[in-house]
């Protein structure tokens, strides 16, 4: 029974319905983890109930009222009444999933932390920390910045939501400007994660990669005018088409120019190029179309010998345009070693700050190896290893490290 797992998987909808019953997120969060501890100590002896996440919710709003009564004062018990008589009502009438991307619980958690009070980099963590199940030392790698400092945010962002009253609801079309990125950026990591999980046992958190495509969808149904919302839906969808030859029957990661190419998701593959050239043709080019661009020319491509690196480079030159960071730069090295060759590539990676970064030192060492520096290349792989926390990528980085010195001897 791994009571872990159900954590990882339901906490988020959880604290997304309490939120919005007792409209704060400590009370909610804090019911939440007491409700697991509850499961811990009841599911190992009375067994898995038919369906965990409502008992993890039921049992959490059942502590939440417990601990609302008991701290409630003489002078405010009217108003503890009040407040918990309306939690029952709504506990009771509402469903706990309810239907319609407005109404959805995680969405409306979603923009409520991406509340322009909040500095960008705190909603995003805020976000992820509250619906995405990731921990502080795994927001922090996400962030490349300390544990100790990413902790420090997200109280400071719990503290300033609940200081300011910030209400717990979609925003009007007037507002959602001022949000419609972060809460972009939100769904994008929540899927990243997903998709290559920071910590744990295995390569990919499937929950995480199906909730952040569910999300994306009702984004798309709630502003279908957002090019970019279109966009990251399509990008989502691309990548996650090759999800399942990401690794083989063992566990082992599979990288993409050794993927089985036939057993791509073809139904998602047409609905993301589908997407992409909606948003061609709408000439309003964004960071997530133009991810979602790149990975249309690699599900265009047959075999990895076909694919067009002349294009994914221009693309990459165009997203640096619009998103000039350290990572899209990195990223844009791959497509510049397949083009103009490892050399040049190095040289375009090494100028770059990213040593806290396990996939720097990995694609430094690849473009070390093409370049026959194996020594190097082994001292590259250990420097990724010391940053990776996933056991799967670690894996196949020792791999890689034992084969580079045995080449250099």
């Amino acid at each position: 029974m791994d009571i872990a797992a159900i954590f990882r998987a339901e906490s988020g909808r959880s604290v997304a319905t309490l939120v919005r019953l007792f409209g704060s997120i400590d009370i909610a969060e804090e019911a939440v983890q007491d409700a697991f501890a509850v499961a811990l100590e009841r599911w190992p002896a009375d067994g898995l109930p038919p369906n965990p996440g409502a008992w993890i919710t039921t049992t959490a709003r059942n502590r939440a009222i417990d601990r609302l009564r008991r701290e409630s004062s003489r002078h405010d018990r009217h108003a503890q009444a009040a407040l918990l008589s309306a939690a029952s009502e709504k506990y009771e009438s509402e469903p706990i999933e309810p239907v319609g991307p407005v109404s959805d619980d995680r969405l409306r958690l979603i923009f409520t932390c991406c509340h322009p009070a909040l500095a960008p980099e705190a909603q995003i963590a805020l976000t992820l920390r509250l619906l995405g199940g990731l921990q502080t030392p795994e927001i922090a790698r996400a962030f490349l910045v300390q544990e100790a400092t990413m902790a420090a945010r997200l109280t400071r962002a719990k503290k300033k939501i609940a200081a300011a009253n910030i209400p717990y609801r979609v925003p009007g079309d007037a507002e959602l400007p001022d949000r419609l990125k972060p809460v972009l950026a939100v769904v994008y990591l929540i899927f990243n994660e997903g998709y290559t999980a920071s910590s744990g046992d295995d390569l990919i958190r499937e929950d995480l990669c199906g909730e952040a495509i569910r999300l994306a969808r009702l984004l798309a149904r709630l502003m279908p005018d957002e090019p970019e919302v279109l966009g990251l839906l399509a990008l989502l969808l691309l990548t996650e088409s090759r999800r399942a030859v990401r690794t083989a029957v063992d566990g082992s990661l599979v990288l993409l120019p050794d993927q089985d190419r036939t057993r791509w998701d073809g139904e998602l593959i047409a609905e993301g190029q589908t997407l992409v050239r909606a948003c061609l043709r709408r000439n309003q080019p964004g960071p997530y179309q133009i991810q979602a661009a790149i990975n249309a020319v690699h599900s265009d491509s047959p075999t990895a010998a076909d694919t067009d690196w002349g294009q994914i480079l221009a693309l990459y030159d165009q997203l640096l345009a619009v998103s000039p960071t350290p990572v899209v730069a990195l990223n844009r090295a791959v497509a510049l070693a397949e083009v103009k060759g490892p050399a040049v590539a190095l040289a375009a990676v090494d100028d770059l700050d990213l040593g806290a970064y396990h996939l720097f030192h990995s694609i430094r060492a690849d473009l070390l190896t093409r370049l026959g520096c194996h020594a190097d290349a082994a001292t590259a792989y250990d420097a990724a290893l010391a940053l990776a926390s996933n056991a799967a990528e670690r894996s196949f980085l020792e791999g890689c490290a034992v084969a580079a010195r045995q080449r250099a001897s």
